[in-house]
């Protein structure tokens, strides 16, 4: 009995290393893509920000600020950008 225990655990380990190994060789790349490019983008310079925007809303109107920031990095170095938007409530002219 003590035997067939034994040649299970080595069978397992055998298993579990050949798996690892075999596993080092067919890593999957990572895609980093947004779905939505106007929130979140990859790589590359920073993305210009547009100039503000005053959107009217009938009784009061706000006025519309989109900054990009640096948000880190990926694991391959990438810059990753991100889009944070500021409103404020101001009259309407």
């Amino acid at each position: 009995m003590n035997k067939l225990c034994a040649l299970f655990v080595y069978a397992v380990i055998a298993f579990g290393l050949t798996g690892c190994i075999m596993g080092g060789k067919a890593t999957i790349n990572p895609n980093y893509t947004s779905a939505n490019p106007d929130l979140m983008r990859i790589g590359g310079e920073a993305p210009e920000n547009k100039e503000p925007e005053i959107v009217n809303l009938g009784s009061y109107c706000l006025r519309v600020v989109d900054k990009w920031k640096t948000d880190g990095k990926t694991p391959d170095g990438q810059t990753i950008w991100s889009k944070d938007t500021f409103r404020k409530v101001i009259p309407c002219r």
